[in-house]
């Protein structure tokens, strides 16, 4: 179908179904119980069940001369929207990370968390150093794969399935069109075996007496209603104090503050174009011409929030609203991509696709073991699990961690992890190097990049080892 047909009408038809698909995810999680047990997020389980019922399942299941043949339940013009959706909502996600956030000054926080950075800088560099490592010795020689494969390890398991979705144009462009496929499984794989990677291991740590918080894991799946009940009464108190001198819904304002992010990231997006045209283009190197949007919108995010403390005006801005835009964009994100994946595409690449997963779950599980306990000072294993779960998954994978084997936040490893992501998300997992990581593969090749990654594992090694220097305890 010609996208330049699709209306409104279309794009309103496909959400509705997207979120009566959603409403379905969170039924089947209450139902089933293995689904609760895996943590696994509504949107994933939603997508998974439209993809079945979509082309890609049904649609080749039926008979040919059947009305569902080639299409699934899903009319065409919904399943093109769900196609473009990820690109498209990724952006409103990493425009809300800092807006309503407390931003401290970068000396305070490269104090609190230079441990916590340095180890996470290790499992994301090492990812690429694995990835390209298998690309250039295996993938490319032996199954004939793009070399950008490399880096898609990073890009899905630091990532995640917003990351993955929203690079698909990129890797697109640049000829590798069953990239976007492969990470998205591959994310899928890293936010499953994250889960169950983590609940091992802290079963694991807590038999050899590794976790010093005294509680016992919480595994309860629902938020006590005391806590609820206080955020809620917070929201209530915040929106009624806007409401004394607004005529607008607090909602709609905190939109706007988004809008605002994403057109500072589009500006800036299009004056590094510019200066780039000036510039390093003369001698055919072209880098931002590929980059995509949500880098920028981040940055736009951290604009808008400092300028609004700085005028007072912070106040407007509410975080639980901002956590409620990305938590709908993101949900949007992973559903629509799951939605759309291409198990033809899988299935042709299945070999390379289980090696990257492997190489990439054998490598956190190595730095986890190896490198936190020396290099993160106190409580290590608390501190390297959020990590381990954020570096296989999504960020919620690492707090979940956290969670259950630190229920009453009784070490620093909450604070660590969130205060890490000041200066972790603009560059890896989504940010700038995830980027453009793709972009530098196909502009310089897979071994110039592998030497770049590799200097910068061994700069962070270096860094934690020499500068922290703990001596761990026999593990075993």
């Amino acid at each position: 179908m010609n996208t330049t047909n699709l209306g409104l009408g279309d794009v309103f038809a496909a959400f509705i179904v997207l979120g009566l698909f959603l409403l379905i995810g969170r039924f089947l999680k209450q139902t089933i119980k293995l689904f609760d047990l895996l943590y696994l997020p509504e949107s994933i389980l939603a997508g998974g069940l439209a993809l079945l019922l979509g082309k890609e399942g049904l649609g080749h299941l039926v008979p040919a001369s059947s009305f569902l043949a080639h299409q699934g339940i899903f009319p065409e013009n919904i399943a093109t929207v769900w196609s473009q959706a990820p690109s498209v909502f990724i952006n409103l996600v990493f425009a809300t990370l800092f807006l309503g956030e407390t931003i401290p000054s970068p000396k305070e926080i490269w104090q609190k968390v230079a441990p916590q950075v340095a180890f996470s800088q290790i499992l994301a560099w090492g990812q690429y150093v694995v990835g390209l490592g298998m690309t250039l010795l295996v993938l490319t020689p032996v199954f004939g794969m793009n070399p950008i494969a490399g880096a898609l390890i990073e890009m899905a398991f630091e990532g995640g399935h917003g990351t993955a979705a929203g690079m698909a144009a990129v890797l697109d462009d640049f000829g590798f069109q069953e990239g976007g496929e492969i990470a998205l499984g591959l994310a899928t794989v890293g936010l499953i075996s994250g889960v169950v990677t983590g609940t091992i291991l802290i079963n694991w740590g807590r038999r050899k007496g590794h976790i010093s918080s005294g509680h016992k894991p919480d595994l309860s799946f629902d938020s006590s209603p005391q806590e609820a009940g206080d955020d809620s009464h917070e929201l209530q108190t915040e929106y009624k104090s806007l409401g004394k001198n607004l005529l607008i819904d607090p909602l709609s304002i905190n939109l706007g503050f988004v809008a605002i992010a994403l057109t500072l990231g589009w500006l800036i997006l299009e004056g590094l174009k510019e200066l780039e045209a000036l510039t390093w283009s003369k001698i055919d190197i072209e880098i931002m011409n590929y980059v995509p949007l949500f880098p920028m919108a981040l940055i736009g995010g951290l604009i808008v929030q400092i300028s609004m403390r700085r005028l007072g005006l912070d106040g407007l801005i509410l975080r639980p609203l901002q956590k409620n835009i990305a938590g709908v964009a993101l949900d949007a994100v992973i559903f629509s991509a799951i939605a759309s994946i291409s198990l033809g595409v899988l299935g042709t690449n299945l070999i390379p696709f289980l090696i990257l997963s492997v190489a990439g779950i054998a490598w956190n599980i190595f730095a986890f073991l190896f490198f936190a306990p020396r290099i993160l000072p106190t409580h290590w294993f608390e501190r390297g699990i959020g990590d381990i779960g954020q570096s296989m998954g999504v960020t919620a994978t690492g707090l979940l961690l956290l969670q259950m084997v630190d229920p009453a936040n009784e070490t620093e490893a909450l604070e660590s992890f969130a205060y890490k992501q000041l200066l972790f998300e603009p560059i890896m997992g989504g940010g700038f190097f995830t980027a453009a990581a793709p972009i530098l593969v196909f502009q310089l090749g897979g071994m110039p990049v592998l030497i770049l990654t590799g200097g910068f594992l061994v700069f962070w090694i270096i860094f934690g080892l020499f500068n922290f220097n703990v001596k761990p305890k026999t593990l075993m």
